[in-house]
């Protein structure tokens, strides 16, 4: 439960208020993170927070984590700078089942800042390409400005064997791309819904509408999975914070099937 210290080794600005740190052990390193588990960020004389990995997992222990200017602990992790030391608790939560999609499409959807989350399944998935059908990243943002992971997307897209496409909710007159609201993207994206699994981050009003497109299309229920960012305290299912129904986010989650997160989401206001 004490953090292990880490050093901030590389700092980038995504966009105007999210930026990602890249952070490397000082002497003892926490457990291995896979893609979609979290760890708690402690920063120094100000408090921690639940950040997602968004890391390749092939990075082995030095640590990537994507975060927005929020609040208190997020603003003084944001303003870290290379050399200084953060707090380092975990690595906490369940995992993408991405051996559940051996053999199969993959769909990735992703809403504004989902895609960090969503980031080491994608790297895990194109490192094993051969393993798996048709791969689909269905990515949207509300205006340019707000998409992070530009090059990587880029670099996805460059790619001949994924289907990669980006929508803004608005735009001015120099967007080329799609402009609407990410879940328009799903009625006509390459994959067959008998066969695939989709991986689904962002809002939780996006994630209900792109679960119910995804639905429609064909995809059953327990071949649709979600990651839920509840604010979490402990990390560790004690302090109840995070409790949504009958499951605590940080002890069950944050990856859910849909059909196990379903009931409580269509609660007005939960």
């Amino acid at each position: 439960m004490a953090p292990l210290p880490y050093v901030v080794a590389r700092k980038r600005r995504e966009t105007r208020d999210v930026w990602t740190l890249e952070l490397e052990p000082v002497d003892e390193a926490i457990e291995q993170i896979r893609p979609g588990q979290f760890t708690m960020l402690y920063r120094f004389g100000v408090g921690e927070a639940p950040i997602s990995s968004s890391g390749d997992p092939e990075l082995g222990f030095r640590l990537v984590h994507t975060m927005r200017e929020a609040g208190q602990v997020t603003r003084g992790l944001c303003a870290a700078k290379p050399g200084d030391l953060v707090g380092v608790r975990g690595p906490f939560g369940n995992a993408w089942p991405v051996d559940t999609a051996r053999g199969k499409d993959v769909v990735f959807v992703a809403g504004g800042i989902g895609l960090p989350p969503l980031r080491g399944a994608v790297y895990d998935v194109l490192a094993h390409r051969n393993g798996f059908g048709r791969v689909v990243l269905l990515y949207g943002g509300r205006s340019p400005g707000e998409l992070v992971f530009r090059s990587d997307v880029e670099r996805w897209r460059s790619r001949l064997d994924v289907d990669v496409e980006v929508t803004v909710d608005t735009a001015g007159h120099d967007w080329r791309g799609n402009v609407g609201v990410v879940t328009k993207l799903i009625p006509r994206a390459p994959f067959d819904p008998a066969n695939a699994v989709a991986f689904v981050v962002g809002p939780e009003i996006m994630m209900r509408f792109a679960a119910a497109a995804l639905i429609e299309r064909g995809l059953p229920q327990e071949s649709l999975w979600i990651s839920m960012e509840r604010t979490m305290r402990c990390g560790v299912g004690l302090c109840g914070h995070c409790q949504l129904g009958p499951t605590l986010i940080c002890r069950d989650g944050p990856v859910y099937r849909w059909d196990e997160m379903r009931p409580w989401l269509e609660v007005a206001a939960l």
